[in-house]
C-alpha cells in the first residue's frame, strides 16, 4: 500500500471528496474558506472555484456540476458557468447550526446532516438529517443527530450509515428512498480508537471505510461492524475519503491544517492524499438527479 500527497493545495478544513467520473477528477472543498477544488490526478490540472463559506459538503450531479450543502441551504454549482443556483432552504436559522456532511443515495436524492455546535448538556438538537429530492422538495429524516458525518449507503442502498461524531458512534438504519428511516441501531462505536468517526464511504464488498480524525487513521469495518483493517495516514488530522480513479481503485483523503478545533503540526497537513494498492476498490458515486 502506498500513500502520498497529491497536488499542492493546502486547505484549512479539507472535506467532502467525491469522484467526477466524467472529468476523471477528484472534487473536494475547503469548508472554512469556501474553496471548491477539482483536480485531474493524471495531468495535475487544477480548477478552483469560490462558494459561500462555510460549505458543508458536495456530491456529483447530472451535468458538469455538484450539489452543495451550504449553511442552511441546498444549491447546485455549475463548473462551466461558475453559477450557483439555490435549490431549497431548511427551516433552521441559528448561528450554531450549519450543514455538514452529505451523500447521494442510489435513487438520486441528496442526504445531508447538520452540526449543532455550542450545545449545553441536555439541550435539544436543532437541525438533524435532511433529504433533498431532484424536484427540490426537502424531507426531515431525523432530529437526533447532533454532529452528522460520514453518510453512506450499502451497495444495494437499503442500509444507510451516518455518524454522530460527538457520540463517537456510527449508526445504521434501514433505508427506503420514498419513506422514513427505520430500525436505528449501533453499527460501530469508535471510542476505543480515541476518536470520533468523520467522513466515510463504502467499498465494492460492502465494507465501511471511516476516518478516525483524531487518531490519524482510516478504519475499514465489515458489514457486521467488525474491524477489518486500520491504515495510518500522513496528515495529523485526516477528515474524509472517497474512491476514485478509472476503476475506482484509489482512495482520496482530505485533511486539516487549521480548523476551529484542530491544528495540524506537519508540513503536509491540509493537503490531499491518495492511497494506492488497496485490497479492494470502490463503487461509482451516486449522482444527484440520477445517473
Amino acid at each position: 500500500m502506498n500513500i502520498q500527497r497529491i497536488g499542492h493545495t493546502k486547505d484549512q478544513l479539507g472535506e467532502s471528496p467525491c469522484w467526477d467520473a466524467d472529468a476523471q477528477a477528484v472534487c473536494w472543498v475547503d469548508a472554512l474558506a469556501g474553496t471548491l477544488s477539482r483536480l485531474d490526478p493524471q495531468s495535475g490540472a487544477l480548477e478552483q472555484h469560490s462558494l459561500p463559506a462555510p460549505v458543508g459538503s458536495i456530491a456529483p450531479c447530472r451535468g458538469d456540476g455538484v450539489v452543495v450543502a451550504l449553511r442552511n441551504t441546498f444549491a447546485c454549482y455549475d463548473f462551466a458557468t461558475r453559477e450557483l443556483e439555490t435549490l431549497a432552504t431548511i427551516p433552521v436559522d441559528h448561528p450554531e447550526v450549519r450543514f455538514n456532511d452529505g451523500k447521494c443515495d442510489p435513487w438520486g436524492n441528496f442526504v445531508a446532516g447538520t452540526m449543532h455546535g455550542g450545545r449545553a448538556p441536555g439541550d435539544r438538537v436543532l437541525g438533524g438529517l435532511y433529504r433533498l429530492r431532484p424536484d427540490r422538495s426537502v424531507e426531515h429524516l431525523a432530529d437526533d443527530i447532533g454532529f452528522a458525518n460520514g453518510p453512506c449507503f450499502s451497495p444495494d442502498g437499503r442500509t444507510f450509515y451516518i455518524a454522530d461524531s460527538l457520540e463517537r458512534t456510527i449508526w445504521a438504519y434501514d433505508y427506503d428512498p420514498k419513506g422514513p428511516l427505520a430500525n436505528k441501531r449501533v453499527f460501530v462505536h469508535t471510542a476505543a480508537h480515541d476518536s470520533g468517526p468523520d467522513g466515510a464511504t463504502v467499498d465494492a464488498q460492502g465494507h465501511v471505510w471511516t476516518v478516525l480524525v483524531r487518531a490519524g487513521k482510516l478504519a475499514r469495518f465489515s458489514p457486521d461492524g467488525r474491524l477489518n483493517q486500520l491504515v495510518d495516514v500522513p496528515p495529523t488530522y485526516p477528515t474524509s475519503l472517497c474512491f476514485g480513479g478509472p476503476r475506482f481503485e484509489r482512495l482520496f483523503v482530505t485533511s486539516i491544517s487549521k480548523s476551529h478545533r484542530l491544528e495540524g503540526t506537519r508540513d503536509d497537513d491540509g493537503g490531499l492524499f491518495v492511497v494506492d494498492g488497496l485490497p479492494v476498490g470502490g463503487r461509482p458515486p451516486h449522482r444527484f438527479g440520477g445517473a
